[in-house]
C-alpha cells in the first residue's frame, strides 16, 4: 500500500464515523414501532438511548475491509435495537449501520432495509439466522439474542465488499 491509499482509507473511515454518529443521533430518541419478525414488513424502532462507538472489542480481522466500522455502539439495556441494511459505506450503500452493536441478553435486533444499494440479506456467520434477499425500503428482519458472545453476520452478495456486522451480547 502506498501513502495515498492509506490517506484515502483514513479519510473514508473518518467520514463514515461522522455519518454513523449522525445516524445514531437521529435514531437515539425512543420510538418503539413494529419491528416485525422473520420475513414480515414493519418499520422497526429503537427503544434505546444514544450509545458510543468507544467500546473496545476484538473481532480478529472481521472488519478489516469494512469502511464504516468505527467501534462498537453500546445499546445495552435496550429491549429493541435497529440496524440499517443498505447504509452508506464500502463504496456505496453496502453497509450495516451501525456495523457493530453491544446489547444485553434478550434484546431483539431489527434489521431495516433502506431500499438503497441492491439486493441485501442478513446471514449469521455461524448459521443461526438468515433473511431473504430484499431491496425494498421498509422490509425488516429480526432476531432475539439470548446467548452471550460475539455474533458476526454479513450480506451474502456484498460480503467481499465489506458488508459485515456484529452483535456483541453481554
Amino acid at each position: 500500500m502506498n501513502r495515498d491509499t492509506l490517506d484515502r482509507r483514513t479519510m473514508l473511515k473518518t467520514m463514515a464515523a461522522g455519518a454513523a454518529t449522525a445516524t445514531i443521533a437521529g435514531c437515539s430518541s425512543g420510538g418503539g414501532g413494529d419491528g416485525g419478525s422473520g420475513d414480515s414488513g414493519g418499520d422497526g424502532g429503537d427503544s434505546g438511548s444514544g450509545g458510543s462507538g468507544s467500546s473496545s472489542v476484538s473481532f480478529d480481522g472481521w472488519f478489516d475491509n469494512t469502511s464504516n466500522y468505527d467501534g462498537v455502539v453500546d445499546k445495552t439495556g435496550s429491549s429493541e435495537v435497529t440496524v440499517k441494511v443498505g447504509a452508506k459505506g464500502n463504496g456505496g450503500n453496502y453497509a450495516f449501520g451501525p456495523a457493530a452493536v453491544k446489547v444485553s441478553k434478550g434484546t431483539k435486533v431489527v434489521w431495516g432495509w433502506t431500499g438503497k444499494g441492491a439486493l441485501h440479506n442478513v446471514v449469521a456467520d455461524n448459521g443461526d439466522f438468515e433473511s431473504k434477499q430484499k431491496q425494498e425500503a421498509g422490509y425488516t428482519f429480526s432476531h432475539t439474542f439470548d446467548s452471550a458472545g460475539k455474533h458476526k453476520y454479513y450480506c451474502t452478495p456484498h460480503k467481499a465488499m465489506g458488508m459485515k456486522g456484529a452483535i456483541v451480547v453481554e
